[in-house]
């Protein structure tokens, strides 16, 4: 049996055996919208920088153990499980949410807006759930709470899984999903499969988008050390200037994308987000520091990417009497959505939201560590609408302003508790 035969086989089956959810499931999940909203205002108003989500976990694991879960914490330092046993033997699936805050400075109206402050990278900064990560959290919360209830409708068993970390670790740190791996999160039981969701600010309230196959990018992080030679600013002959070589490289980048890469196979982009350098302004300095990240959904353009960087970081920096190397880290792979697993689950997306409202999408350049879960276990990641209807300018993710409506978390966990029973039920070894 080919892979195509046997991708429209498990669509067959799946839109045989799934039908729309049980009322008295739903009813349940339109009982406690407002808990959930509830959850996410607590979450948005109290957030926590990577590795440091230590009340956030609390308050996740009160919860789990208060509807008679198992719970595992500290877990990659901050991560909880929780692990529910449905009444009937079977299969086990995992349902992750992020739970880690950014270093941003909220500025928006919301009167449950974050004023908390903390450093950074030595930096003092405001801390915001600037990617709609306390909804994720609030969803799986409201999801675990409706599937307690339910135990007599589960073939198996529901693992919860509360991850921290998903924006990566502090420097010198290991967490996020990798961390949570190889402290055997997918073990005791083994995970069969896999969902995540992420809440997306550009997308209308009651829709989803999904991909099959790669969906969000290999993440790459990069510091470029450039060195040349301290001198008075008034004589700059007499030295090396760090700062204009970290400019032509900048620039040099840049071509790599313009005029190496081949875009007409998959996006890339190199950003180069922060530089530091010099402390008076009538130096020039000996070094300079350019940190910044990768974006490649192809392997061969992330290695021809990654090498040409290294070669034309240090070959400029050379032609203007200094030298320049890389460090490099790598934050995620391709999030890669199992084509076969898709196929099965999007039936389930239908039920809940109706055919109208799934809608296929082009893969993203944003990264996800969730990606890492897809190595090991089959695994399915959508994008959760967030936008108020009718919205023509809504704010980036990662951005001060950034902003989710309430009301598309209740199709969140609709979703999730939908496709956690269909997969379940559908895949009962019984």
């Amino acid at each position: 049996m080919n892979r195509i035969t046997l991708t429209i086989l498990l669509l067959s089956i799946s839109l045989s055996s799934i039908s729309q959810m049980d009322k008295s499931v739903l009813q349940e999940i339109e009982a406690i919208e407002s808990k959930v909203i509830d959850w996410r205002h607590y979450f948005h108003e109290n957030p926590e920088l990577s590795n440091q989500e230590f009340n956030t976990a609390e308050k996740i694991a009160t919860h789990l153990r208060s509807l008679g879960m198992k719970v595992q914490t500290g877990i990659a330092i901050t991560g909880v499980v929780g692990l529910l046993e449905g009444e009937m033997p079977g299969k086990v699936v995992a349902l992750r949410a992020d739970i880690d805050a950014l270093p941003v400075t909220e500025r928006n109206d919301l009167p449950f807006r974050s004023k908390v402050k903390s450093t950074f990278l030595d930096t003092e900064t405001g801390v915001m759930h600037a990617c709609g990560h306390d909804t994720h959290i609030a969803i799986l919360m409201g999801v675990a709470e409706v599937l307690s209830k339910n135990k007599d409708k589960i073939k198996g068993t529901v693992k919860f899984i509360f991850q921290p970390a998903e924006e990566g670790p502090p420097p010198g740190e290991e967490g996020g999903a990798k961390l949570m791996i190889k402290e055997g999160v997918l073990k005791n039981p083994d995970v069969d499969a896999i969902f995540g969701l992420h809440i997306n600010s550009s997308t209308p309230v009651g829709t989803i988008k999904y991909k099959s196959g790669g969906t969000m990018a290999a993440v790459e992080r990069f510091v470029v050390n450039v060195r040349g030679k301290q001198t008075h600013g008034s004589a700059p002959w007499t030295g090396v200037d760090p700062i204009l070589i970290s400019a032509k490289i900048i620039d040099g980048f840049q071509t790599i994308i313009s005029r190496e890469a081949p875009l007409v196979e998959e996006a890339a982009v190199i950003t180069v987000g922060k530089i530091t350098s010099g402390v008076r302004f009538n130096i020039i300095p000996e070094t300079a520091e350019l940190i910044g990240t990768v974006r490649t959904l192809d392997p061969d353009m992330r290695n021809l990417i990654m090498r040409r960087m290294n070669e034309m970081a240090a070959d400029i920096a050379k032609a203007y009497g200094g030298s320049a190397t890389i460090e490099w880290q790598n934050n995620t792979v391709v999030t890669y959505n199992d084509p076969e697993l898709t196929a099965q689950m999007v039936p389930s997306l239908e039920a809940v939201a109706g055919k109208e409202n799934i809608h296929l999408m082009k893969a993203t350049t944003g990264g996800e560590d969730f990606s890492y879960f897809q190595e090991v276990v089959p695994g399915f990641y959508f994008f959760l609408g967030g936008m108020t209807p009718g919205n023509t300018t809504p704010f980036p993710h990662h951005t001060p302003d950034f902003k989710i409506d309430d009301s598309g978390m209740l199709l969140g966990v609709k979703a999730m508790t939908q496709v956690a029973l269909d997969y379940l039920n559908t895949n009962s070894t019984d």
